[in-house]
């Protein structure tokens, strides 16, 4: 290498699936001079998250093996790894239940630097299911770093592993047809609140079904439209009575292309979820220049959502919170503008070469 060249530092990434918002990181750390990058996922498509089928790059491939199980809960067995070994930083972006992924964390990558990047660990509601992430996880303790994806996992990171580096990366994505939208509305008829993602229990769907009904029957000129898999609504709009029913439209799963046209017709961007690792969709409402409301239990918040200045962050699980926040926001035009050019001024520093330059940083730090 010549005096002047930058130094190229070959970096391997085990990750689960060809996800659009990691792809979009993933493409300018490639294009990073420092790195020297190549992707390995253990999947190439996940059935319950239909995206559409996309051409990998030269940087990514996919790899033999398939998994057990039921539903986000799965255990990988893949084979014909490549030679982690060789690498001068490995990152593991994967599940701890995979075979490949404890074996790499426990001995197969010997010597080589290698950092988790990992969502906060979800609560579990057993001794024996505690004891098992405990064990399944002790091996974080021995990388050179985690990167913590947000603010509330670096927060529970560091608790667990006090002794080790825990850096803050999260999620990245681009964020340019989003940004195109910003500025616009619905159609001007009322004030239209937007939920993207599943509708299950989880996301919270239920408070927000509620908190909506509510907001109508108190005479608010207000509409909600649901984008996401179908999954549980049948049942959660059983009990919402017709006067909401009629100013609830349900648009089915979209494909990531077509997303921004409903970000861009809507006014405010809700996520009450009782748990959420992090919140892509979050990253999306931020681009699109929407009032945010938030749970708690939305990692995503803690990093995007700046309460009293683009949005409200309330108690996972509480139907009053939320319907307050609507509420509030739902009646002040002047809140919403101001809230709006707030969050079209952050998306700004949520690019994925923001997110490459972070990456590059912990690399060069960590071989």
């Amino acid at each position: 290498m010549q005096a002047n060249e930058t130094p190229r530092y070959k970096t391997g990434v085990l990750s689960v699936v060809p996800s659009p918002y990691q792809r979009d990181l993933f493409a300018a750390l490639a294009a990073r001079p420092e790195v020297d990058l190549e992707v390995y996922y253990q999947e190439d498509a996940v059935p319950e998250s239909p995206w559409p089928a996309y051409e990998l790059a030269p940087y990514e491939s996919v790899l033999s093996g398939f998994w057990l199980g039921s539903g986000p809960r799965r255990l990988y067995i893949n084979w014909n790894l490549p030679n982690f070994r060789a690498f001068d930083v490995v990152i593991l972006n994967t599940s701890y239940l995979s075979l490949a992924t404890q074996w790499l964390m426990r001995a197969g990558l010997g010597e080589t630097p290698w950092v988790v990047w990992a969502e906060r660990l979800r609560a579990q509601d057993s001794k024996i299911k505690r004891a098992a992430q405990r064990l399944l996880t002790a091996p974080f303790g021995g990388a050179s770093a985690i990167a913590a994806i947000g603010t509330l996992a670096r927060r529970q990171y560091q608790q667990r592993f006090p002794d080790q580096r825990v850096v803050n990366i999260p999620y990245h994505c681009d964020l340019s047809a989003y940004r195109r939208v910003a500025g616009q509305s619905s159609s001007g008829e009322g004030v239209t609140f937007l939920f993207c993602g599943q509708m299950i229990h989880r996301k919270g769907v239920d408070l927000l079904l509620r908190a909506f009904e509510s907001l109508v029957a108190d005479g608010l000129d207000v509409r909600l439209v649901l984008v996401g898999r179908e999954a549980e609504l049948p049942e959660m709009m059983g009990d919402v009575g017709t006067a909401a029913r009629g100013r609830i439209a349900f648009e089915g799963f979209q494909d990531p292309e077509d997303l921004p046209r409903y970000f861009g017709q809507a006014d405010v961007f809700v996520l009450p979820s009782r748990h959420d690792g992090w919140g892509v969709v979050v990253n999306e409402a931020l681009g699109a220049g929407l009032p945010l409301i938030c749970s708690k239990a939305v990692g995503a918040a803690h990093d995007l959502v700046r309460p009293g200045e683009n949005g409200v962050v309330v108690s996972p699980g509480e139907e009053e919170p939320l319907r307050k926040a609507m509420m509030r926001i739902a009646r002040d035009d002047a809140l919403r503008q101001s809230w709006r050019r707030t969050s079209r001024e952050d998306a700004a520093h949520w690019t994925p070469s923001e997110g490459a330059k972070k990456w590059t940083e912990l690399v060069e730090s960590v071989v």
